[in-house]
């Protein structure tokens, strides 16, 4: 079957990419925009890029969840507000200005231009082992694979086997050249298919250790390529993996487990003290246990924000004693001001939304896949394993009622997603790969607005909403591509 492929412009492959962990000369750019780097060492200073680990504004997908509401005058006239906020929490087509570059492309793409290098210059590099320059290479093949998993979910339709093949996708960029100023909109199902083999290829090569939290390795790939399976329906392939990552999470040196909240809001805990106006104390990214391969987007609406809060459906969701709660405020930041409706709750974590892989997704992930695979048993264990954890023993148990019952027991392990990621942009990419799932494709979604006395505005998600338009800024520059709806 023919694709249907589209011209694209890439703007951001015309940024110098500006890599603050590397040397000054590193920083230099040669007439085909390839970075000053020599020896492999060099090589592996450019993946210890802060560039990398900060994805700056890529963070639309927190207001277009399902889970939270808005609220007046945060939402229209308050210090916080913002036009892409309101846009895109009305699901309006457009969301940036047509001289905005938008942070779903902007930081990606600056690195797949840093990865594509890497990828293509260190098998040449003038020393270090052939070993060790696979390695690094497998880690740049990783991390573009991330970063494309991320922009087919942004830009591409959900993963429907059915259309796949000549669904619009996402350019697909394997050279570091910034001179190149046209490329094709390759299918959803080329990038998935590129997605996979980038990590397959890479895996075998890379560290079984996770000596740094920005660095990839084995086990984060093998997690990255079993979420990657789920998103495609592929559960059995995505368990595997899952499985692997899991094996390969056991003794580290550097520790990649879960937090005990029940432990770590108790006297010396990590969570404390909890700062009467900022909440709970926030860990250190370098600490941060539960971060298995760490990227992090800039979230207001989890720190100093009032216009977007959870619903009261979404507060219900927990249970009393869930230590979880304590992640929330009912008034709002600095002032604590009432909010004019009950049962809303302003999430209070970190102004900083770590989104790579961490230990609660996997775990949540495979309990998924072993609930899609008929194994109930390992998948109530696998929820309950997290639960446990953020909430005491005896409230931890997924009810006998629902944990026999499938489809019960999936929507219970949906719901706990929304628990654990509310405020996180978590929930919109799940309600994109839901569409296509026979279980929940008549689902339909809907935001409510809250006036400063209470009263409702409700918007309703069109399908085309699932997927977001490619920027103008891009299309300006191919008047003749199609965009998305």
């Amino acid at each position: 079957m023919k694709h249907n492929y589209h011209k694209i412009t890439v703007l951001a492959l015309l940024l110098v990419v500006a890599s603050t962990a590397c040397k000054k000369s590193f920083l230099e750019v040669i007439p085909k925009g390839k970075l000053v780097a020599q020896t492999s060492s060099d090589y592996s200073l450019l993946l210890s890029n802060l560039d990398l680990l900060n994805m700056g504004a890529a963070n639309v997908q927190v207001a277009m969840g399902d889970e939270v509401a808005a609220i007046e005058p945060h939402f229209s006239t308050g210090l916080s507000a913002s036009l892409k906020t309101q846009r895109s929490f009305r699901w309006e087509p457009v969301i940036y200005e047509a001289n905005e570059d938008a942070g779903e492309t902007l930081v990606p793409l600056r690195n797949i231009y840093l990865y594509n290098k890497v990828i293509n210059e260190v098998p040449n590099a003038t020393d270090g082992t052939a070993q060790f320059k696979l390695q690094i290479e497998s880690e740049a093949r990783a991390g573009r694979a991330w970063a494309y998993f991320m922009l087919i979910n942004y830009y591409g339709k959900p993963y429907n086997a059915a259309t796949a093949a000549t669904d619009p996708g996402f350019p697909i960029v394997e050279v570091a050249d910034v001179t190149t100023t046209k490329f094709d909109r390759a299918s959803v199902k080329d990038v998935y298919d590129f997605i996979i083999k980038d990590l397959v290829t890479a895996i075998p090569n890379l560290t079984p250790q996770v000596v740094n939290r920005t660095r990839m390795s084995k086990a984060a790939a093998e997690a990255i390529l079993g979420k990657v399976y789920l998103f495609m329906g592929r559960y059995n392939d995505a368990l595997t993996m899952l499985n692997a990552a899991f094996t390969d999470m056991a003794n580290q040196g550097t520790p990649v487990k879960l937090y005990d909240y029940n432990v770590e809001f108790a006297t010396g805990g990590v969570f404390l003290p909890i700062n009467a106006t900022s909440g709970p104390a926030s860990i250190l990214l370098p600490n941060n246990a539960e971060s298995l391969y760490s990227k992090q987007f800039a979230n207001g609406f989890t720190s100093s924000y009032n216009d977007i809060v959870i619903t009261p459906q979404t507060a219900a969701l927990f249970g009393a004693s869930d230590q979880r709660l304590k992640f929330y405020a009912n008034s709002t930041y600095s002032t604590k001001l009432p909010f004019p409706v009950a049962g809303v709750l302003r999430k209070q974590k970190n102004s900083q939304t770590l989104f790579g892989m961490q230990v609660p997704d996997l775990y949540l992930l495979r309990a998924e896949c072993r609930c899609r695979t008929n194994d109930l048993t390992g998948a109530k264990a696998d929820v309950e394993a997290l639960r446990v954890k953020r909430m005491p023993a005896a409230d931890a148990t997924v009810p006998a009622a629902i944990a026999n019952q499938q489809v019960a027991l999936l929507r219970f392990i949906l719901d706990e997603r929304i628990r654990e990621f509310a405020v996180e942009g978590y929930r919109w990419f799940d309600m994109r790969r839901l569409s296509v799932d026979p279980l929940f494709s008549s689902t339909t979604y809907t935001h409510t607005l809250y006036s400063a006395t209470g009263t409702t505005t409700t918007f309703q998600l069109k399908p085309e909403r699932l997927t977001l338009r490619l920027p103008q800024k891009i299309i300006d520059q191919n008047p003749n591509i199609e965009n998305n709806p």
